[in-house]
C-alpha cells in the first residue's frame, strides 16, 4: 500500500494497493477516508489495479479552495478517473461514496465499466420518518457556525481514540471485528487532522448538508434509471444509518441489479467483515469476468 498525491484542481491523496488489470477505484463515505478500504484493497489488487482516494476535505485531501459537497466531490472523482487513471473503472462506493458513484455512472457511462454500491446513501424509508435525534442534528446543520462549533467541541471532548471508537460503534454491528491495525490507522489519521481546526468541521458540515438534501430529492431516481453499467449492491442487514429496506427498494426499481445482503453486518462491511465483503464481490459474475480477463 503506497500513499500518493495527484493534482486534480488541487492535491488529492490516494492509496495505491498495486495490482494490474482493469482499475478499481474505491470511494469512502461521509467522515471516512481511503483507509476505510485497508482490509480489502490488497486482496482486490490480486486481480485489479486497486486504488482508493480521499475526497476533498477528508482523509489527507485538503479542501484547497474546493468544497466538500456531493456535487463537487462527484466532479473530483470524475476528474481523477480521467486524469489519473485514464480508462474506465470498476467504481466501488460506500455510503455517500455510493451516492457519488451512482451520479458518476449516470453522467459518464464511458468512465464506469461496472458499479459496486456498498450500503449506499440513497432515498428510502429512512428519510420519510426522521427520528428526534436526527431532526436535532439537521437543525444544527442548518444554523451557520453552530455545527462547526458543536463538532469541534465533540472532537476535543472525545480525543482521537474516543472519536474513532464512537464512530465504529455507530457504523458497525460489532466493532470488535474491525482489524486493530485498521483502528489504529484511523486513530492516527484523526490525530493528524486535529491541526486542521475549523477546516476539519467545515468539510464535514458541507458534505452532511449536501448529502442530506440529495437523499431527500426524488430526482435521484432518474440518475439510478440512467445507469447502464452492471451493478452489484452489497448491504449490511444491521445497518443503522441506511436501513436494508432502502437497498431492497432500489433493487426493485432496478431488477437487473444484483443485491447481496450480509447478515449481521453494519454500514461498513469492508471494514467490519472484509472476508464476507470480498466473497460477495468475487461471487458477482461481472467481477469474476473482469478478474479472469485481468489474469489471462
Amino acid at each position: 500500500m503506497r500513499h500518493k498525491v495527484a493534482n486534480v484542481d488541487g492535491p488529492v491523496h490516494y492509496l495505491d494497493f498495486g495490482g494490474a488489470g482493469r482499475p478499481l477505484l474505491m470511494v469512502h463515505g461521509l467522515g471516512g477516508s481511503a483507509l476505510n478500504w485497508m482490509s480489502v484493497g490488497p486482496r482486490i489488487a490480486t486481480s485489479h489495479r486497486a486504488l482508493a482516494l480521499d475526497l476533498a476535505g477528508f482523509g489527507q485531501t485538503p479542501l484547497h479552495g474546493r468544497t466538500a459537497t456531493v456535487g463537487a466531490n462527484t466532479a473530483l472523482v470524475h476528474e481523477f478517473i480521467e486524469k489519473v487513471i485514464g480508462e474506465s473503472v470498476v467504481l466501488v462506493g460506500n455510503s455517500m461514496g455510493g451516492h457519488i458513484a451512482v451520479l458518476e455512472a449516470a453522467a459518464h457511462a464511458d468512465s464506469v465499466h461496472s458499479l459496486v454500491l456498498v450500503d449506499p446513501a440513497i432515498p428510502g424509508p429512512h428519510v420519510r420518518r426522521p427520528q428526534p435525534l436526527m431532526l436535532g442534528a439537521m437543525a444544527a446543520l442548518s444554523i451557520p457556525g453552530l455545527a462547526q462549533t458543536l463538532l469541534d467541541r465533540r472532537v476535543r471532548a472525545l480525543g482521537p481514540e474516543g472519536l474513532v471508537k464512537q464512530t465504529l460503534a455507530l457504523v458497525c454491528a460489532n466493532p470488535s471485528r474491525v482489524d486493530p491495525q485498521v483502528v489504529e490507522a484511523h486513530v492516527q489519521l484523526t490525530r493528524e487532522r486535529e491541526h486542521l481546526g475549523r477546516q476539519n468541521a467545515r468539510a464535514f458540515v458541507q458534505a452532511s448538508r449536501s448529502i442530506g438534501l440529495r437523499m431527500a430529492n426524488p430526482a435521484f431516481w432518474s440518475r439510478v434509471a440512467s445507469v447502464t453499467a452492471p451493478t452489484l449492491v452489497i448491504h449490511g442487514s444491521l445497518d443503522r444509518l441506511i436501513p436494508v429496506a432502502a437497498a431492497r427498494d432500489m433493487c426493485r426499481r432496478r431488477p437487473d441489479w444484483e443485491l447481496k445482503i450480509l447478515e449481521g453486518v453494519g454500514h461498513v462491511p469492508m471494514m467490519e467483515t472484509p472476508n464476507l465483503f470480498l466473497d460477495a464481490l468475487n461471487e458477482w459474475s461481472a467481477y469474476r469476468i473482469a478478474s479472469a480477463a485481468a489474469v489471462s
